[in-house]
């Protein structure tokens, strides 16, 4: 797995490694070609601070990964794929800060607690048809998650690495790899 660092957590890695992943983080500037040489079988785009509109030089490789690997993105990694996808982003009027948010898993119908961390959310409005909302902040009804069946990618807004927070949300990086080994 390549990591694309945007500001990542160690948990993150952690939670690849404890699945049995090898994994390599590469800087956010990172071209297409370079994450490509590693040969990896998945992308992950990490966490960041700030807001995702300050690193639009990141979608290009991104747009050029969703067409080759199977891509999972969190927090702002969910922001950068939803922008690579189509999606805009747009400042809340206030954070979402803590680990105590529900979250709505609208696949399986269950609720989570996440911790989260951001500032900006996914204008659902600006997703196009082929992008499904997989998860809503049960807090104020924004965009938590997304997938793209057409190109194996998943996000959610949340942190699922559980660290700090609840340990609700991990079977998101099983299901991530269980995704790659199709």
């Amino acid at each position: 797995i390549v990591l694309m660092d945007y500001g990542y957590k160690k948990s993150i890695v952690r939670q690849l490694l404890a699945r049995d992943c090898e994994v390599i983080v590469v800087r956010a500037t990172a071209s297409l070609e370079e994450v490509l040489s590693y040969k990896p079988q998945g992308i992950v785009l990490s966490n960041g601070p700030g807001d995702p509109s300050a690193a639009t030089f990141t979608i290009p490789t991104i747009q050029g990964l969703q067409t080759r690997l199977p891509l999972l993105g969190i927090c702002m990694g969910h922001q950068l794929l939803s922008i690579a996808l189509g999606g805009k982003t747009y400042r809340l009027k206030f954070g979402h800060r803590g680990a105590n948010h529900p979250i709505q898993d609208k696949i399986s119908n269950t609720i989570y607690m996440t911790s989260q961390n951001h500032g900006y959310a996914v204008d659902i409005k600006s997703l196009p048809m082929d992008v499904e909302v997989t998860h809503t902040n049960l807090y104020d009804h924004t965009v938590a998650g997304i997938r793209s069946p057409k190109y194996n990618a998943l996000s959610v807004q949340f942190h699922p690495e559980n660290s700090p927070g609840p340990r609700d949300a991990r079977y998101l990086f099983q299901h991530y790899v269980d995704s790659i080994k199709v």
